[in-house]
């Protein structure tokens, strides 16, 4: 099975494809710019899947996996095509589904992220937080903001992960990354174990319980900078889970901390943009003055409405806004823009409260001008 495993991963990478479907009696799948498809080819069998698992996992993570019925792992093709891995049994027996993890870090810039998140990575501590679903581009976006720190400082920096991804290579930065279950047992002793190793920063792959979480807040309110994942859809909910995750009479005090350390979150949802491929809709929220009160208040209802209000001050942003500046520039259309909103309704009146404004100052050109060609050029609608 080996040259077949072969030939499906550079299939995927050939077309761009994010994720490799392999799956006991059905056909591969690709996904491609957020959408499934399913390859022309034989139909992979319990046994094909198992030949496939061997030539992936060592010994240790095939017996692992017979005996949990899952595993989290990464393969390397070669030096330069890696993928984030997970095996699973299902009713027809085995499946894996695989990440393709690019070569190169992207930028900020390149990832099209708003200026803020440049803010967030050049912080000296705290907490910061980067959620959404899964597949929305969360490790993509830490990648480029730990690889602005190496490119800038010279810092220690720990990556805690389940299984790594990308890999950094030094620059200005040492940069020590580990992998759960290979390098160490848990996130929870990694982290312990960071704190005495003359750290800087720390990214953990994800705050998954309450003891990683713990350290990882008392990490922040220590002096060290601290970048994490989590599975939820914006601020509110991120804020909301943390302080759920801890038994009632922990709450008080967690939020209270909260409300020092949380120097940012950041929540992504990818959206189809004109050209057929995908751009992130990005909520940004920075731990101001007015959202630290909030939080120790148990305002937390109000932090949209102080996230939008920030957006001309402290550069941040709802996932409304983010989506009518893609749909103001041209680069999503409106249906995809109010798809995606969290108020289609508000946002349906926040464009036609452009048109207006984009006709009132073309036609005040026009009236400057005098010019009838210059009317019709800018009063043609966007596609």
């Amino acid at each position: 099975m080996e040259n077949k495993l072969k030939k499906y991963l550079n299939y995927l990478i050939k077309h761009n494809g994010s994720d490799l479907h392999l799956k006991a009696g059905s056909s591969v799948h690709m996904r491609r710019n957020g959408e499934l498809f399913a390859l022309k080819g034989e139909r992979l069998s319990n046994e094909d899947m198992t030949a496939i698992a061997k030539e992936m996992l060592t010994t240790p993570q095939y017996n692992q996996l017979v005996d949990s019925k899952e595993l989290d792992c990464s393969y390397a093709l070669d030096e330069t095509k890696r993928f984030r891995v997970n095996f699973f049994y299902q009713v027809g027996g085995l499946s894996a589904v695989l990440r393709a993890i690019p070569e190169n870090i992207l930028s900020i810039d390149e990832l099209n992220l708003p200026e803020v998140v440049k803010d967030l990575a050049d912080l000296q501590s705290g907490l910061v937080l980067v959620t959404g679903v899964t597949g929305s581009g969360k490790s993509t976006t830490l990648a480029a903001m730990l690889d602005r720190i190496n490119q800038r400082k010279r810092k220690h920096i720990i990556s805690i992960e389940d299984p790594v991804e990308y890999m950094h290579k030094e620059q200005k930065s040492l940069v020590t990354q580990r992998a759960i279950g290979t390098n160490t047992h848990s996130f929870a002793n990694a982290l312990r174990s960071a704190l005495r190793e003359d750290i800087d920063i720390i990214f953990i792959g994800e705050l998954r319980d309450l003891e990683t979480m713990e350290i990882a807040l008392h990490a922040a309110n220590t002096g060290h900078l601290v970048f994490s994942t989590l599975h939820t859809l914006d601020a509110k909910e991120s804020i909301s889970r943390i302080i759920g995750m801890f038994p009632n009479e922990e709450q008080e005090r967690v939020r209270m901390t909260l409300s020092f350390v949380l120097e940012g979150v950041i929540s992504q949802r990818l959206v189809k943009d004109k050209e057929g491929g995908r751009v992130p809709a990005v909520e940004v929220m920075k731990g101001t003055a007015r959202i630290s009160e909030l939080i120790a208040e148990k305002r937390d209802s109000e932090i949209l409405e102080a996230i939008e209000k920030g957006k001309e001050i402290y550069g941040t942003q709802s996932f409304d806004q983010s989506l009518l500046d893609f749909y103001n520039s041209g680069r999503i259309t409106q249906e995809e823009a109010l798809r995606n909103a969290t108020s289609p309704s508000d946002m349906n009146l926040m464009m036609q409260g452009i048109r207006q404004a984009s006709g009132h100052e073309n036609a005040k050109t026009v009236r400057s001008k005098n010019a009838r060609k210059n009317f019709f050029d800018l009063k043609k609608p966007q596609a």
